[in-house]
């Protein structure tokens, strides 16, 4: 049966859970707090938490004691394989929070849509980047585009850290998304990235109108050179309804795009600290698909979730083990709880990319890196495609020793908290192998 927290134990989630994870930035990351979050490993009491109240009141949801509002922590996994599954009818992935942040910068695109237009929109994202497509038919292109930004990126550095990585990994996005003129457009990513700051805040802060009004005109006018081989030309040549607008897609694309880096060089400071996996990754490289690599960035999008917090509201009332929760409860899902969970996940704190080619992350319905069900990030191959290709490249042109932090390890549990701003490599460019 669904139970009440109690006010102390709402208490404790409010300030375990809710405001370490909207001090680091849910939209776009503070890297000062990520530093602290590190330093105190946040994310391991949170998960603590979560344990002790899954333990104390059952399988749940749990509602907290929220004046006015219906919120409802869910705590088992079949329960999130259902919220998710079941989006966006009974549970809406566009709920009131996450509108009023998105509407700082991508008030137009999918996951912000709440209307009759969701559906047609969602169609478009899914065929620009070919949703469920095992190989993006623009690989080639974007394939020279990486391997060229990682070949200047490496140019005789002995060092690699995160404003290194980010200035090249922008450079690989622009050009993807709008073509090879674009690469050193910084304007446009520096403005979504002012708004996304802002909108860090969701509705405690006012809308930058005008701001928002010059980004989506920077977008047009990128889309409009439309060049070949980029998702600008798949924009240019395909048809549209009515309602869909095409360049108020393309922030969330560059939104998810921003994460994908994150989680890009995570990996790499797994695979410099785990031998193991770098040996069986080297071994990888020849086959075009890089389905080992595909499974590092899994993992490591597991072990430090990229969207650390998902929300479903519900649209009409539902029922939850004897239990009705009226309709537009909000149901949060805390995705480090599930995805580091010892007593569910025997690979908990450790990195295992097998797991996601084995089938054993199959076994567990809540392990969802890119979301799952009909909500699930339509970009899901396209970023798996670029983040492995970037790591390949890495790995063909360097040997990296990771220098700081110094807590990655496989004798040990890896920590729960890692801040991709902090990473810093020693780096030893070689020749590139034939590919």
């Amino acid at each position: 049966m669904t139970q009440q927290a109690t006010i102390p134990d709402t208490a404790k989630v409010a300030g375990g859970v809710v405001l370490p994870t909207l001090a680091g930035g849910v939209i776009k990351r503070r890297p000062r707090v990520m530093a602290l979050a590190e330093r105190l490993q946040l994310d391991r009491p949170a998960i603590g938490l979560l344990r002790g109240l899954h333990a104390r009141y059952g399988a749940g949801p749990l509602l907290l004691r929220v004046p006015g509002r219906s919120i409802a922590l869910v705590l088992d996994a079949q329960d999130v394989e259902r919220v998710l599954t079941n989006t966006p009818a009974p549970f809406h992935p566009a709920g009131f929070e996450k509108r009023a942040a998105l509407n700082h910068f991508q008030p137009h695109a999918v996951l912000a849509t709440k209307s009759t237009e969701r559906e047609p929109r969602r169609r478009y994202n899914e065929a620009v980047l070919e949703t469920g497509h095992d190989l993006y038919s623009l690989a080639d292109q974007a394939r020279t585009v990486v391997r060229e930004e990682t070949e200047r990126l490496l140019a005789d550095a002995t060092e690699l850290d995160w404003a290194a990585f980010n200035t090249a990994w922008w450079r690989i996005v622009r050009r993807i998304v709008f073509g090879d003129a674009a690469r050193d457009e910084h304007a446009v990513t520096d403005e979504l990235a002012r708004l996304r700051l802002r909108a860090n805040w969701a509705f405690l802060w006012p809308k930058a109108g005008r701001a928002q009004q010059s980004l989506q005109r920077r977008i047009s006018e990128l889309l409009d050179r439309a060049e070949s081989g980029s998702l600008a030309a798949k924009i240019s040549e395909l048809p549209t309804e009515p309602g869909i607008d095409p360049a108020g897609q393309v922030p969330h694309w560059l939104f998810a795009f921003d994460a994908a880096g994150m989680a890009t060089l995570r990996t790499l400071a797994l695979l410099a600290t785990h031998p193991r996996q770098a040996a069986r990754a080297h071994a990888d490289l020849d086959d075009p698909a890089l389905p080992y690599l595909r499974g590092c960035v899994l993992d490591t999008v597991r072990l430090w979730p990229t969207t650390p917090v998902l929300l479903r509201e519900s649209t009409t009332a539902t029922s939850w083990h004897g239990t009705q929760l009226p309709p537009g409860t909000t149901f949060f899902v805390f995705t480090p709880y599930f995805h580091r969970d010892p007593e569910a996940i025997p690979f908990a704190d450790g990195f295992d990319p097998q797991a996601w080619l084995d089938g054993r992350a199959e076994q567990h319905p809540a392990l969802v890196p890119f979301s799952d069900g009909p909500a699930k990030c339509p970009g899901e191959n396209l970023v798996l495609f670029v983040t492995s290709t970037m790591l390949a490249e890495l790995l063909r042109r360097g040997d990296y020793r990771l220098m700081s932090p110094q807590a990655l390890s496989p004798q040990r549990p890896l920590p729960a908290t890692l801040d991709n701003f902090g990473l810093r490599f020693a780096a030893e460019p070689k020749a590139a192998s034939p590919k």
